[in-house]
């Protein structure tokens, strides 16, 4: 694998400005196609990126079919694409990790932040899951799967390549073990608790290691509380809320899968006499809690992203204005609000924005307290703001 052949692809006159500046990404229209043909590449083809007079800006791999028909890997001539380079990669990846986390668990790699474009790997002790999501990573599975060895040693690998960005590239969706036994539940370790989360039909790659650090909030405002968690999954904000002295916790979630996860992990954590779930559909819950005047002191809303794609802007952004909403017609005198959003194009500022005016919708005046973030297991890349997806916002909501 490192004896890659490098295909020359010719960009046009300026359009190299944004690499140089270090993004990642060459989009189709960037691409001088009288110099390369872009429908002769084959998908995963390593490519030799150059500007419009030939100088070379560095190697990645390319596919005709996708909008974003290349990714950069190297600006090193010395260390181009290849075999070698995705160990290289993840041993830096590892370092910072180690460095940061007392236990392995968290994400190993994420993308093109690990300057890894199209692999993302996330670590539970010696099982990984890995998710390849791009054509030029597709093809190097199995030099993946030998860095990953090398890197880790981990005694299971499972491929959760069933994320539906896959399409945009042209590739199949799948889920299927790559090295060793793969359990159905992996432990994941956080913030004191214990928690079993489903790794082959658990969602993305089986737990949310992003809100990590905002989740830390939960043992300043949890104790004596009447907790709502929507959206609760396997119950990560719900069961510390429990943990850190919370009086009651109320689990929403549509799917009764995540409810039994909320279930087994309020067990194993011994708060289940505190937590229970409610399955359903959001919305129409709180309407029903709304109905029957029930009331919380603390509100986590963490819903999946509602803007997916750039269009859907409008329409989602009035989605997280009436979440947020509907959950502060829920919410005690003087509560607490923790409003999420992991959509991309979603700005962090729209959001404040959305909640404030559901708030003020309501008759409550807002205290925003902390605003949060991805954790530093998913770093961001400055160059390439798609890196940056998280929000996270804790409100005070006063009457009046």
């Amino acid at each position: 694998m490192d004896s890659l052949d490098y295909t020359p692809l010719r960009l046009k006159k300026h359009e190299e400005r944004r690499l140089l500046a270090g993004h990642a990404w060459v989009f189709s229209n960037e691409v001088d196609t009288a110099a390369t043909p872009i429908r002769d590449l084959a998908p995963g083809q390593p490519v030799l990126i150059e500007d419009h007079r030939g100088k070379a800006i560095g190697t990645g791999y390319a596919n005709p079919r996708s909008l974003i028909c290349a990714r950069l890997m190297s600006r090193d001539k010395a260390h181009p694409f290849s075999a070698s380079l995705l160990v290289h990669r993840l041993k830096v990846a590892l370092s910072l990790r180690e460095r940061l986390f007392p236990e392995p668990f968290y994400r190993l790699a994420y993308a093109e932040s690990d300057g890894l474009p199209g692999l993302v790997v996330d670590r539970y002790g010696d099982v990984l899951a890995a998710q390849v999501t791009t054509a030029g990573m597709e093809v190097m599975q199995d030099a993946i799967l030998e860095a990953l060895s090398k890197v880790v040693h981990p005694k299971a690998v499972l491929w959760r390549n069933d994320s539906p960005v896959r399409e945009l590239e042209g590739l199949d969706l799948y889920v299927r073990p790559a090295l060793g036994e793969v359990p159905e539940h992996v432990i994941v370790s956080e913030h004191g608790a214990r928690f079993h989360a489903p790794l082959h039909s658990g969602q993305k790659t089986g737990w949310f290691f992003d809100q990590r650090d905002n989740r830390a909030w939960l043992a300043r405002i949890s104790k004596g509380m009447r907790v709502l968690d929507l959206f609760s999954y396997v119950g990560a904000w719900g069961v510390q809320a429990a943990l850190n002295g919370a009086e009651a916790v109320t689990c929403v979630d549509a799917s009764g899968d995540a409810l039994d996860g909320v279930a087994a992990n309020a067990q194993a954590n011994g708060v289940s006499d505190r937590v229970s779930g409610v399955k359903g559909d959001v919305f129409e819950v709180l309407r029903q809690l709304r109905e029957d005047q029930a009331r919380f002191d603390v509100v986590i809303t963490d819903p999946p992203a509602f803007i997916k794609r750039r269009k859907d802007v409008k329409e989602g952004t009035a989605a997280y204005r009436r979440l947020n909403q509907m959950a502060l017609q829920v919410m005690a005198k003087d509560g607490i609000l923790i409003a999420c959003s992991c959509s991309q194009h979603m700005e962090a500022g729209s959001l404040e924005a959305q909640i404030h005016g559901a708030a003020r919708h309501v008759d409550r005046n807002l205290q925003i307290l902390a605003r949060g973030g991805q954790a530093p297991d998913h770093p961001v890349h400055p160059a390439m703001p798609e890196t940056a997806y998280l929000k996270a916002v804790l409100c005070r909501a006063m009457q009046g």
